[in-house]
């Protein structure tokens, strides 16, 4: 497969997935009250630093909020592997399940074979981090084809309040075109 990156500033992909709690999420459309919204993809239930990671996102959920920033997250696992996962995280935002390779593809993803059947039963996404603003286009992309590099949230959440503050004018990055 040849590898196909989502750009800077073009509209964020229309995917839908289940999530763990029996509804539905949108990708990329934050939920009311918000107006950005940031998707964190995650490996899976086997990956210790995604659970690690998510516990993080979780702790920070409230500041992200506060800037007007929706947090969702998702994985390729089962619904069975996604909520055995999350028991120990108890999320207060919506996780999704279940991303096709399909829609892997789309979002420009690194994919892994696992490395046995205790990894994974299937295919699944390296790890990816997407900021949609209130356009619904991508304001911030992180990919990464290995679970050892992620956004830190911390600078993350800084960075986010400098982007969102009119005063700066600050537009998305990385859009140059020769």
């Amino acid at each position: 497969m040849q590898h196909t990156a989502l750009t800077a500033g073009q509209p964020f992909p229309q995917i839908t997935v289940k999530t763990v709690d029996g509804g539905q999420l949108d990708l990329g459309c934050p939920k009311t009250g918000l107006d950005w919204q940031l998707v964190v993809v995650y490996r899976g239930a086997h990956c210790p630093l995604c659970t690690r990671y998510l516990n993080q996102l979780n702790e920070r959920l409230v500041e992200f909020n506060r800037l007007g920033v929706d947090v969702v997250a998702v994985s390729a696992d089962s619904q069975e592997k996604a909520q055995g996962q999350l028991a120990d995280i108890a999320p207060a935002y919506p996780v999704g399940f279940g991303l096709t390779i399909k829609q892997m593809q789309q979002l420009g993803l690194y994919i892994s074979e696992p490395r046995s059947s205790q990894e994974a039963d299937a295919p699944f996404a390296e790890p990816g981090l997407f900021v949609v603003n209130e356009q619904g286009a991508v304001q911030i992309i992180d990919i990464a084809n290995a679970p050892f590099t992620r956004p830190d949230l911390d600078a993350l959440l800084m960075g986010l309040g400098f982007i969102k503050n009119p005063a700066n004018n600050y537009p998305i990055r990385g859009t140059f075109v020769s």
